[in-house]
């Protein structure tokens, strides 16, 4: 057998270092292309490149032939054409770089459930709000969408290269990492740490709907599985998959759970929203002494917090939760405890010394 070799794009992020780790155990030739050389994965072959600038992809690329690209990172813009236009471009560079080299059988694109949402600058807007829970077979919003730009970027290439794809779409993804965008696991630890030092209780910063509703998560880890799963799966290939833990909680259920694992006080919902993006943005003081007498490693709050997508999470006016019918039926069964992704996130952010 021609031996798995793999380009994981987006190397340093929540979904991709999990990915990466989860490859190099099954013993894959694992490639992890990010903008900087830096990882702390056993056997990952780090590939420092610009997916905007073709010709530097090309050089960086090189000496890499993969037979499988997952696809796993995206770039922040002001507007979400901007969005649609960097985004596509990223995986339309990568795509056009390795064609030439005639050695992909399969492109993995995770993206997430803003295709049954919306964009961030109409994020859950009056009218577009879907029926829950969120189904694979949900048609496109008719809204501007980068993950459509991915998702088409990647379709027309597999038209002309001929290799096989699959899309994933976590919910809030929950994992260790640091410079994430998207991470929602260790700002609510560095808020709890915060509350502490402070005195303070956890106060539910989200909407009733949230605090009310039903909802689920995606471990890491369980995203990883699913990736490889269907990558390896002939059958499960040339699909798009919803992939969350398999269990669902309110938060009204999880808040006192997180409050109590800090060993403080909690208050939920009450009269309003209290977006914790305003409130972290005033407690870097307050970090710097907490790192200062814990020896802590990382002293930029906002590296570690993305207090801006949990706010957006957890101010959501509707419950929101995924229906994995289309993988469970195929044969994927991976389940995660919702408690416990939390909890050994925490546990890891406190052996690592980023939190106390």
């Amino acid at each position: 057998m021609t031996k798995n070799i793999a380009l994981v794009v987006g190397a340093t992020g929540i979904a991709g270092s999990n990915l990466s780790k989860l490859l190099t155990e099954k013993e894959w030739t694992v490639f992890g292309l990010s903008r900087n050389q830096k990882n702390d994965i056993e056997g990952l072959l780090p590939i420092a490149a610009n997916l905007l600038e073709e010709e530097s992809l090309a050089l960086a690329l090189e000496n890499v032939s993969p037979t499988h690209v997952f696809f796993t990172t995206w770039m922040r813009n002001d507007t979400e054409e901007e969005n649609i236009r960097i985004n596509s471009a990223m995986i339309r560079n990568l795509l056009n770089v390795l064609s030439n080299k005639k050695t992909v059988k399969h492109v993995s694109l995770v993206t997430g459930l803003k295709h049954y949402l919306g964009p961030f600058d109409a994020y859950a807007k009056a009218g577009t709000l879907p029926e829950t829970p969120l189904r694979e077979e949900m048609p496109r919003l008719d809204l501007p969408n980068f993950y459509y730009a991915q998702e088409d970027e990647v379709y027309q290439a597999a038209e002309r290269d001929g290799f096989s794809w699959n899309v994933h779409r976590p919910h809030t993804l929950i994992g260790k990492t640091i410079g994430n965008a998207m991470n929602m696991g260790t700002t609510l630890a560095v808020y709890a740490s915060i509350c502490k030092y402070e005195g303070l209780p956890l106060i539910w910063p989200g909407s009733q709907a949230q605090w009310e509703g039903i909802s689920d998560v995606t471990d890491a880890k369980i995203l990883a599985e699913q990736i490889v799963w269907a990558a390896s799966t002939t059958k499960a290939q040339n699909e798009a998959f919803n992939i969350a833990n398999g269990d669902v909680f309110r938060w009204k259920w999880l808040w006192p759970q997180i409050a109590k694992w800090f060993e403080i006080d909690f208050e939920g919902y009450s009269d309003k929203i209290k977006p914790l993006d305003a409130l972290l943005s005033q407690k870097q003081p307050i970090w710097t002494a907490i790192v200062k007498e814990n020896k802590l490693v990382e002293n930029d709050l906002n590296k570690l917090a993305s207090a801006w997508h949990t706010d957006l999470d957890l101010g959501r006016p509707l419950e929101v939760m995924t229906d994995m019918w289309k993988s469970r039926e195929l044969g994927f069964s991976s389940y995660k405890s919702t408690r416990d992704s939390f909890f050994e996130l925490f546990d890891e952010l406190r052996k690592s010394e980023i939190i106390p």
